[in-house]
């Protein structure tokens, strides 16, 4: 089925985001898992995990429209020196895919195709009820007990 050019742009440019997302938490697991932080390192391994599906799930639907996925683009990534830094610079990333899912879901909206704006949907309520949500808490934590004491939660 041929789809809108700019829907497809647009997947293209979210697809970007999700590989961005992917490189960076990808690194940041890594990290966690070499400081002996095992508690975020799971987590954020299981983040990318998700980012994964995301992508998957843009390239099927870009492939479904006659379109080519884009997999050489990528936002600039923001890789973190403390934990702190690295939940905040995650936390930045996701509030920015969650802009520009809002965007294209309207846009879809707008151009009558519903099953792109379904698909959208589900991203952007794993974006920001599951990871946005959790890394908000992980920085309230901080600030509530202090690092040291949340830094040894995660070990």
């Amino acid at each position: 089925m041929k789809g809108d050019d700019q829907i497809i742009t647009h997947l293209n440019k979210l697809l970007a985001g999700e590989l961005s997302a992917i490189d960076q938490y990808f690194i940041h697991s890594r990290m966690y898992e070499n400081w002996g932080f095992s508690k975020l390192y799971e987590r954020i391994s299981h983040e990318v995990q998700d980012e994964m599906n995301h992508a998957d799930a843009l390239i099927k639907r870009i492939l479904f429209l006659e379109g080519t996925p884009d997999l050489t683009k990528r936002e600039p990534l923001h890789v973190g020196r403390t934990v702190p830094e690295m939940l905040k610079n995650d936390l930045d990333l996701e509030i920015s895919v969650i802009g520009a899912l809002r965007e294209v879901i309207a846009y879809c909206e707008k151009h009558h195709d519903y099953q792109t704006r379904e698909i959208l949907g589900v991203m952007l309520k794993d974006t920001e009820e599951d990871h946005a949500h959790w890394l908000e808490k992980q920085l309230h934590l901080i600030d509530a007990i202090g690092l040291q004491n949340y830094l040894q939660s995660q070990l």
